[in-house]
């Protein structure tokens, strides 16, 4: 699952680097984005693994109110579930895969967490940095990456997307010691 916004005025926003993981991984797959729950969704299979490929339609706060009903849909258990979002307390382009924790403020994590009744999923974050100076962080995510920034983050959506195949693949363990910085 891509944590994000939906919407044009927010697709180059830092808090979207979740939906341009999962667009370049649903991407690959030829099989037809549909709705279902509050959500885009695209069903495939990566090298033999089923994988639902999914994008709220609501707001990041209200990210729960896709992924608890496709969840049950699917029938996939909450440690099955992998959610791909930003990270403010990562350094720009880090990237770190680990299972469970708490939300650390983030609304699209907490929100998830209340609906799945546990944190014990999966998570792909990824680094978008501080904010500088007194800016409020809340302002900072849902701006555009900087000019400086751009080119860089097609290489690092496309490292994510490497980073999720490995978990699904591999594991934790074996994508944590290929991805994680």
């Amino acid at each position: 699952m891509g944590l994000g916004n939906p919407g044009s005025e927010y697709s180059g926003n830092r808090h979207n680097v979740g939906f341009g993981v999962i667009e370049a991984l649903a991407g690959s797959s030829s099989f037809k984005v549909h709705k279902r729950a509050k959500a885009l969704v695209c069903e495939a299979r990566v090298d033999g693994h089923r994988v639902v490929f999914v994008k709220p339609t609501t707001y990041m706060n209200e990210t729960g109110q896709a992924v608890a009903p496709l969840s049950s849909f699917y029938k996939v258990s909450p440690d099955r579930v992998i959610a791909v979002h930003d990270e403010l307390d990562l350094p720009f382009g880090s990237l770190r895969l680990k299972c469970g924790g708490g939300d650390n403020g983030h609304n699209g994590l907490k929100s998830m967490r209340r609906s799945l009744g546990t944190g014990d999923f999966f998570r792909a974050r990824v680094g978008i940095g501080r904010p500088p100076g007194r800016t409020d962080p809340a302002a900072f995510v849902l701006r555009d990456f900087s000019t400086a920034e751009r080119p860089e983050v097609p290489l690092l959506v496309a490292r994510v997307a490497g980073a999720v195949t490995a978990l699904v693949n591999h594991g934790l363990d074996v994508a944590q010691s290929q991805f994680n910085d």
